[in-house]
């Protein structure tokens, strides 16, 4: 009978599907706070440097995320074609972190060290002169940009304030750290340093 009841009251069923769900829903996300695999940074994780981190900040200006995703599945086509699979601990310093699911270039969680600058400067300024079958568009302004120097100390200090652990001095020294460097450089070093914490296997 009460059955009956809720199947012939939209309101009332659309309010019990939401009570469900939330139930659900936080059973499984309030364990992952509490949990040191998600919490804690993996063993030799450091936070981005200010070159690294305003890379950080064009990949997600450009729109790179929209093609390439940041994070490998533990399953074994994944893990040949690009190495240890993703886990939380490598991406606690990242706000917000670039996982995705969106592949039509391939996945860059474990690009770092595996071209040189060089190839990368080349293949994000023509990327067909490295892979000629590649559909990537160009990136050539950013080695005329140079990165605005003055608002780096500002988003280390904000991310000191998430919790990622930059000293004073870090932040201090960010604006001469990255004077004179070009996007280019900045996108590079950010590229050079994915997934570089979990060593390859």
């Amino acid at each position: 009978m009460s059955h009956e009841i809720v199947e012939k009251n939209v309101g009332l069923m659309a309010v019990l599907i939401l009570v469900v769900v939330s139930f659900g829903g936080l059973a499984e996300i309030v364990p992952l706070f509490f949990m040191s695999e998600t919490t804690e940074p993996v063993e030799g994780l450091k936070p981005y440097s200010a070159l690294q981190l305003e890379g950080r900040d064009i990949y997600v200006r450009e729109g790179c995320y929209t093609c390439h995703s940041q994070m490998i599945r533990p399953f074994r086509a994944e893990t040949e074609r690009y190495g240890h699979y993703s886990v939380a601990g490598e991406f606690v310093y990242d706000h917000p972190f670039q996982w995705g699911s969106k592949r039509t270039g391939p996945d860059l969680a474990r690009v770092g060290g595996r071209y040189s600058d060089e190839w990368h400067r080349v293949h994000l300024i023509n990327p067909r002169d490295v892979v000629p079958e590649s559909n990537m568009p160009g990136f050539p302004w950013l080695e005329k940009n140079l990165v605005d120097h003055e608002v780096t100390p500002k988003k280390l200090k904000v991310m000191q304030t998430l919790g990622v652990p930059y000293t004073d001095d870090e932040i201090e020294g960010a604006a001469a750290a990255v004077e004179g460097k070009t996007e280019m450089e900045a996108l590079i070093a950010y590229l050079q340093v994915l997934g570089t914490a979990i060593q390859q296997r």
